[in-house]
């Protein structure tokens, strides 16, 4: 690819597509060209505000021509289709989370993505915040010892009840599906594979069709035991939302800065400055258009996408069986 900007198209103009196209506005290399809303006069409204073309429907052929890549930021049940799209055309795809509500479907994307030569990858912001990048290297680096412990915690009230986030058909479920595919992407990235997980429901505080507390127990491929809660009806006051512990030391990544002690050492040092969300995102815009040019790796590879998927749906069966479920680990094929 040369190295004029690269086009891209927003498929779906809810609330988190406000976030990647905040970020296009940022990056000299993005053009938004193209929105696709199947809300006619709200995605008309909003191309014009950006002077681009506006699409009610993403299978119409003139986008061909328009666009290298695609952010679709659509509700769950629809990505699978619209990725597939635009895949099948050799387009790249650039997709919210949850990537798929089924394995299946999540795993035949990443098939075709290869087949196609195009670039998938899976929308996971907190890759890409600066603090979790340094404590990955840090976790990386072995100070830490041999790790043993992890907490993570996203937790916040908020009303679901008119949202699509409580219809079970379109989200393929609650809280587990929406906070947790953060919360085990983030777990696989400093941690290494799940390969055993349960997950627990808590009290039901708004009246949803899905749940809206939810705490998960998993052990990684090197013995790590990790828990998770997640909630959208309680606020945690904590100002950490990952901790991680090992045999010389512990690691604690915060909304606000985050640090480390080793086990010699009387006090934290601290670092990076805490969680951003728009500069998260445009450095995720960022490795997406350095990626397609060949200049860099995707943080959070197709592969990472589909693995998701596996642990949450594994997340899920647990409940319904009430034991731990393994995390299916074969190869894409």
């Amino acid at each position: 690819m040369d190295a004029s900007p690269v086009r891209f198209a927003i498929v779906g103009c809810g609330g988190v597509a406000r976030a990647h196209l905040d970020a296009a506005a940022e990056v000299a290399d993005a053009e938004v060209t193209a929105i696709v809303e199947v809300r006619e006069d709200a995605g008309t409204e909003l191309a014009r505000s950006l002077g681009c073309s506006a699409y009610a429907d993403y299978r119409d052929p003139e986008l061909r021509d328009l666009v290298d890549a695609v952010i679709v930021c659509t509700p769950p049940a629809t990505h699978y289709e619209i990725a597939k799209h635009f895949l099948e055309m050799g387009v790249a795809v650039l997709c919210e989370k949850p990537f798929t509500i089924d394995p299946g479907e999540a795993q035949e994307l990443v098939r075709l993505a290869r087949s196609r030569d195009a670039l998938l990858m899976m929308a996971s912001k907190f890759r890409y915040v600066e603090d979790v990048v340094e404590g990955k290297a840090i976790v990386d680096s072995g100070r830490l010892g041999r790790l043993v412990l992890y907490e993570n915690a996203f937790c916040s009230s908020v009303d679901m009840s008119r949202t699509w986030h409580a219809d079970r058909a379109v989200s393929g479920g609650g809280v587990l599906i929406d906070n947790g595919t953060h919360a085990v992407d983030i777990a696989r990235y400093l941690l290494g594979p799940i390969d055993k997980i349960r997950a627990q429901p808590g009290n039901t505080v708004q009246a949803l069709e899905v749940e809206d507390t939810m705490q998960l127990r998993f052990l990684t491929r090197d013995g790590v035991i990790g828990t998770v809660d997640l909630s959208w009806s309680i606020n945690k006051e904590s100002d950490h939302y990952i901790s991680v512990y090992g045999s010389e030391g512990a690691l604690q990544i915060g909304w606000r800065c985050s640090r480390y002690r080793l086990r010699n050492d009387a006090e934290w040092t601290p670092f990076g400055s805490g969680y951003g969300k728009a500069v998260a995102f445009r450095r995720q815009l960022e490795n997406v258009i350095a990626s397609l040019r060949g200049e860099e790796e995707p943080l959070i590879s197709a592969y990472d996408a589909w693995a998701s998927v596996q642990v949450i749906e594994a997340a899920y069966s647990s409940v319904g069986a009430g034991l731990w479920a393994d995390v299916a680990s074969q190869a894409i094929v």
